[in-house]
């Protein structure tokens, strides 16, 4: 596969993938390839959310999905205290429609007063490959914690100003692109599909 269509049209995702990626294939959006919509998310686990939603862009391509991997991928922020919320419901944590900041609010009421702010994101990847007949997965975590206030320097995105990966005195949304995919759950995961992809 020398094209890899990525489903997604987060800005945010697109470039920390690219930048992953480079070198292997081209990775494209959902844009770049004339797909509109909302893609469905209803599962219950991020593997099978990654799944579906790579499942719906080969559908969407008919034809031209013969000649294109396909990848999507969930993550989700797992929080030790909250029982391990918000985790497939980490992009709608404070309801549809709304923003990273309405999340990041109400996670940090959700701790408010809890000494254990113990974390982990997890990232799940699904590869439709038309060379192989099942659907192969890549995962990745980073553990940490998530901070009593927000920490940016205008990196970053979703969670990424209240969570700090363990061994780092700085929180995603404070480090430098290239260093946190070194480390990030999606950085690692994202590797190991870069590995899948070289050999």
């Amino acid at each position: 596969m020398k094209r890899l269509v990525f489903a997604t049209n987060n800005k945010h995702k697109l470039s920390e993938v690219r930048a992953a990626l480079d070198g292997p294939v081209e990775v494209v959006s959902l844009a770049e390839v004339g797909l509109a919509g909302d893609i469905p998310e209803t599962a219950d686990t991020l593997q099978g959310n990654a799944l579906q939603k790579a499942q719906w862009v080969v559908e969407k391509l008919g034809i031209r999905s013969e000649r294109l991997g396909v990848f999507a991928d969930d993550t989700g922020l797992e929080v030790e205290a909250l029982d391990g919320a918000p985790g497939v419901y980490s992009a709608r944590y404070a309801g549809e429609h709304c923003s990273f900041d309405d999340n990041i609010d109400k996670l940090l009421a959700a701790l408010d007063g809890k000494e254990n702010r113990r974390a982990c994101f997890r990232t799940v990847i699904c590869l439709l490959d038309p060379t192989t007949d099942e659907p192969l997965y890549f995962e990745g975590r980073v553990d940490g914690q998530i901070l009593t206030e927000r920490h940016t320097h205008g990196e970053g995105f979703g969670y990424d100003p209240v969570f700090m990966p363990d061994r780092f005195a700085v929180s995603f949304a404070e480090m430098p692109l290239d260093v946190k995919n070194l480390i990030s759950h999606r950085g690692l995961a994202v590797k190991a599909l870069a590995e899948y992809l070289k050999a």
